[in-house]
């Protein structure tokens, strides 16, 4: 298969992992030889609740035996797309209601753009140095990356880039600006923090000039931070917000949300004002039904503040120079990037998933399920100590 892989299949670096799979379950992925991986990753916090989750599995075949795809988004009424965003709406403050279902993350950074957009008849848009929303050309345009953006301008033009934690920056929040897009803790930068109440006075700040606040939840959201959207852990309420990964319990989903009045302005002036074919896709809907319903029956949220003292106690290292995030969001910062590679790839030898960060090349990943065991998480830590007790620098 590799080699067929490496033939038909587009790439996406020059040296892919390429564990050819056969099946996974719980906290493991399985090879074709039967090596057990236990997954740290979690396919980067899209498997919220696991590989293979009963409750999600049942979801989705139940509702094949029922129907599929009948109809492009927001004409007919299907029972899976409306008890998701009931379900979703359940979860947070009355001001936000109203949800647009898409296909992914990026579609739903593209989708809150534009309704910021039309809603307040401005064209400015203000985002963070090294924040990542996707990788669609309009959300390319709000990461604020230039090694990955320079090759493929022109981009959306109208977006200012300010420093994340920087109050100073807040000035150029003006009465020209549609909306400012922060991540709730910025992911690909290193699982950055918002330190200071940044994020409410970004949202006094924009209520100020008449500006919308949108927060990028694609990651921090559905219970990873120990809260079921990482924003309740900062007292603060965006005016639109985005989800994906973790919603679909492995399945690709992807919403953005904000309330009535404001999502109201995409159905006229015009009409259309955004349309996806597949988005809300009932067994996808299903799935992302499923996975909500297992979150906020459970205690896997509060449990994720848990299982970071555990990760935390079990993590430490003269290798490793700090441990950033919340919840089962961390990064490890290593001495060096060369550290950081090292990691990474021995573990994988050892039969232990991690991964890397977009931008900060020190950092290793650590996003695992939120079903992962104690037991589980404590052998993780044991193969990532013995790596670093071998690191050759």
């Amino acid at each position: 298969m590799k080699k067929d892989f490496l033939t038909y299949q587009a790439q996406t670096t020059p040296h892919p992992l390429a564990i050819e799979i056969s099946h996974a379950n719980g906290s493991y992925i399985y090879d074709t030889n039967s090596k057990a991986y236990l997954d740290f990753v979690a396919g980067v916090s899209a498997n919220s609740i696991g590989h293979n989750h009963p409750s999600v599995n049942t979801a989705v075949t139940e509702q094949m035996k029922t129907y599929s795809h009948v109809m492009v988004y927001g004409e007919f009424i299907q029972k899976p797309q409306l008890e998701l965003c009931k379900a979703l709406a359940n979860t947070l403050p009355s001001s936000l209601s109203s949800v647009y279902l898409v296909n992914s993350g990026t579609e739903a950074t593209e989708g809150a753009l534009k309704l910021a957009k039309r809603y307040t008849k401005r064209s400015e848009i203000i985002a963070a140095h090294n924040a990542y929303h996707g990788n669609t050309a309009g959300s390319m345009s709000v990461c604020g990356a230039e090694r990955q953006n320079s090759a493929f301008r022109p981009l959306v033009p109208g977006t200012k880039f300010i420093q994340f934690n920087n109050e100073q920056a807040l000035a150029q929040i003006t009465t020209k600006t549609a909306a400012v897009i922060l991540e709730t803790i910025q992911g690909g930068a290193g699982f950055i923090e918002p330190e200071n109440n940044f994020l409410q006075k970004v949202k006094a700040k924009c209520e100020q000039v008449g500006a919308l606040l949108i927060l990028d939840e694609i990651q921090t959201g559905v219970g990873r931070t120990g809260t079921f959207w990482g924003f309740e852990n900062y007292n603060v309420i965006p005016d639109i917000f985005i989800t994906g990964k973790g919603l679909g319990g492995g399945m690709p989903i992807g919403a953005f949300i904000s309330s009535y009045e404001i999502m109201n302005t995409l159905k006229d002036n015009p009409k259309l004002g955004h349309i996806t074919t597949f988005g809300g896709h009932p067994v996808i809907a299903a799935a992302g039904l499923a996975t909500v319903n297992e979150i906020t029956t459970t205690n896997l949220a509060s449990e994720a503040i848990r299982k970071e003292q555990i990760l935390r106690t079990h993590l430490t290292h003269p290798h490793i120079k700090e441990i950033r995030g919340r919840g089962l969001m961390l990064a490890l910062i290593m001495e060096s990037s060369t550290i950081a590679d090292q990691v990474i790839l021995n573990c994988l030898e050892e039969g232990l998933i991690l991964f890397w960060l977009l931008y900060e090349k020190r950092a290793v990943r650590i996003t695992p399920p939120l079903t992962i065991s104690d037991d589980e998480l404590i052998r993780g830590c044991k193969i990532l100590t013995k790596i670093l007790n071998n690191i050759d620098i």
